[in-house]
């Protein structure tokens, strides 16, 4: 299976739908404790560039997305309100204060959102290289759908591990080896019609999730998954900051 040709093929079979009513929601509420930064994660630079104002570009410029909610912590908000200023992002609707929980931030966001909206994309500011043509894919999915991810096939090997409870000479022990055929990395954004992402966190908001996807798969609904980009990467590691310098010099927005 070539991705890029399937990637093309997806593309191509959502790039034309009718209007649509739509806010994007982008998380930036983390202190990113993992990346080991003086700096919060949100303005870790790449390239001498915020990596929040990365997605922002993408999708301030893109015109299915009406407007962009922020969701943000206090010890962050001036700092980011000053960089958004500076690169001029347009579109910047409400900037609202994030939870204890990823999930919590959602939720505020979701909560500010318009009377209006119909369909809400939510994404990572922690993903900086998202491209036009994906948002695109994933939001006319959802249109066709209700809910809609954007994810990659894996390319490593994968093993279900048992992981010890004790220090001993054993050590972790595979359980078994995944088929990766059917494995997919799951990225952001993730597009949902705002009532039934609304009604997923009103039902199960309180249950431990690691994305937004799992709440509506929880009522029973099905999802869609639209094939994204390699360089969609997520930062949270140290190294992660250095191996995005090398995909910003390759990455295209549109």
């Amino acid at each position: 299976m070539n991705p890029h040709t399937n990637r093309n093929k997806t593309r191509a079979k959502y790039a034309i739908g009718a209007g649509v009513n739509l806010e994007a929601i982008v998380l930036a509420a983390g202190i990113g404790a993992r990346l080991k930064s003086k700096i919060p994660k949100p303005l870790a630079r790449i390239i001498r560039k915020p990596l929040i104002i990365y997605s922002l570009v993408t999708l301030s410029k893109h015109p299915l997305i009406k407007g962009i909610i922020l969701v943000v912590n206090a010890k962050n908000a001036q700092s980011v309100i000053k960089e958004i200023r500076k690169y001029r992002i347009r579109k910047i609707e409400k900037i609202v204060q994030g939870g204890r929980r990823r999930q919590d931030s959602v939720f505020n966001g979701i909560k500010a959102a318009d009377k209006s909206t119909d369909m809400v994309l939510i994404h990572d500011a922690a993903r900086p290289f998202i491209d036009k043509d994906t948002v695109t894919a994933v939001i006319k999915a959802a249109q066709n759908t209700g809910a809609a991810i954007v994810g990659v096939p894996v390319k490593a090997t994968i093993k279900s591990v048992k992981v010890s409870k004790y220090q001993s000479i054993k050590g972790n022990i595979v359980d078994r080896t995944l088929d990766r055929s059917r494995l997919w990395e799951i990225q952001t954004p993730q597009v949902f019609k705002k009532r039934l992402i609304l009604n997923a966190y009103k039902k199960f908001g309180n249950t431990d999730v690691t994305d937004d996807a799992m709440l509506v798969e929880k009522l029973g609904i099905r999802v869609s998954v639209v094939l994204g980009s390699y360089c969609n990467i997520k930062i949270t590691m140290p190294e992660d900051l250095a191996i995005a310098e090398g995909v910003a010099k390759l990455w295209k927005s549109a």
